[in-house]
C-alpha cells in the first residue's frame, strides 16, 4: 500500500524532512507517484507510531516516560539495525565485485605471460638461426683468404724452388 510522504510522516511520527533526507541518501524508495510503499516504511522506520501506540495501549493501562524512551530507543537500535544490515549487503556486493575484477586481471595476466612466453621463444628461435647463418658466412669467408694464402705459400715455395735453381748452376 502507497501513502503519501505527509500520512507516512504523522503514522511514524517523523518529519517530513526526514523522510526526504532518508530518500536523498537512498535508504527509503518511492513510487513514480512520489508515494511510499508502507513496506519501506516498515523496513527504514519499524513499525508506526501510532500502531505501537494501541499496542501499549492495550498492553498497558498507562504510559509512563520510561517506557516511551525504552520504546524510543527500541525504535532507534532497530533502523540502526536494519541500516547496518543494508550496509552489509553493500559492501559484501563490493567485495564480491572486486573479487571478480581481481580474477578478470589474473586471467589477463595469465594470457600475456602466454603471449610473452611465444615471443621469447620466437626470438631465440630467430636469434639462433641468424647465429648460425653468422658463423657459416664467417667460414666461406675464412675459405677464400685461406685459399688465397695456400697460394702465396705455394708461390714463395715456387719462388724459393726457382732461386734455388738459380744458385744451383
Amino acid at each position: 500500500m502507497n501513502i503519501s510522504v505527509t500520512k507516512a510522516a504523522k503514522e511514524w511520527g517523523v518529519s517530513r524532512t526526514t523522510i526526504y533526507q532518508k530518500v536523498n541518501d537512498g535508504d527509503l524508495s518511492r513510487t513514480a507517484d512520489k508515494k511510499i510503499d508502507t513496506s519501506e516504511m516498515l523496513r527504514v522506520f519499524g513499525e508506526p507510531i501510532s500502531k505501537k501506540r494501541t499496542e501499549r495501549l492495550v498492553n498497558t493501562v498507562q504510559s509512563t516516560p520510561l517506557n516511551t524512551q525504552s520504546v524510543q530507543y527500541n525504535t532507534d537500535t532497530e533502523h540502526q539495525l536494519a541500516l547496518e544490515k543494508l550496509r552489509n549487503e553493500h559492501l559484501n556486493q563490493q567485495v564480491s565485485d572486486q573479487k571478480r575484477l581481481i580474477e578478470n586481471y589474473q586471467q589477463q595476466i595469465a594470457q600475456l605471460n602466454k603471449t610473452l612466453d611465444k615471443a621469447n621463444a620466437s626470438i631465440q628461435d630467430f636469434a639462433q638461426v641468424r647465429l648460425l647463418e653468422f658463423k657459416k658466412a664467417e667460414q666461406d669467408y675464412e675459405s677464400p683468404l685461406e685459399q688465397e694464402k695456400e697460394k702465396k705459400d705455394n708461390s714463395t715455395v715456387a719462388t724459393v724452388e726457382k732461386k734455388k735453381r738459380w744458385w744451383e748452376f
